[in-house]
């Protein structure tokens, strides 16, 4: 070794101590989860598993998971199905090409201050769509499920924007430094 040292100081073998560690975490969850299923399987339940089906009627708890819940509202806030279905799509092809949108000069957020206003009011608007998502088909929810649903749209489009403003504004930025 080029500093002196010998080749083997400060290292033990990785084989019998830290897969003889690992074996033993992974055998105390397997037990652990054992004990739930076979003595208390029905503590981690929900309680209205317990109701009685009503084939006629589809019962009201049953929602989405939660990282369904804001394209769930976003279906449900638009009246017409196949244009419900259409904006659904939109949604996750959206954020699918969002990196795509904008090709900064610098990443950091720092240089960029309206961009990070707009993502933090974007991230509100997800938890407020997940929260309709879950919420029933009542007035307040509606107008509140349709207000989201279009800022979440022009989201995208204010981006494009904002990212101009913000390339000139670094631009700026930098001519006076």
């Amino acid at each position: 070794m080029p500093t002196g040292w010998k080749k083997n100081i400060d290292e033990i073998p990785f084989h019998p101590y830290y897969t003889i560690k690992d074996f033993f975490s992974v055998i105390l969850f397997i037990a652990i989860i054992v004990f739930f299923v076979s003595f208390i399987p029905n503590s981690l339940g929900h309680p209205d598993n317990y109701i009685p089906a009503n084939p006629d009627q589809t019962p009201e708890h049953i929602v989405p998971e939660w990282y369904f819940l804001p394209f769930y509202a976003i279906l449900r806030s638009i009246p017409n199905k196949l244009l419900g279905v259409i904006a659904l799509v939109a949604s996750i092809i959206f954020l699918l090409i969002l990196p795509f949108l904008d090709r900064p000069i610098t990443r950091s957020s720092i240089y960029k201050p309206f961009i990070a206003k707009l993502n933090v009011l974007f991230i509100a608007d997800c938890f407020v769509l997940g929260y309709i998502g879950q919420s029933p088909l009542e007035e307040p929810f509606l107008f509140l499920g349709h207000l989201s649903t279009f800022l979440y749209f022009a989201y995208f489009f204010m981006f494009i924007l904002v990212s101009k403003i913000d390339y000139f504004f670094l631009k700026a930025v930098r001519n006076i430094i």
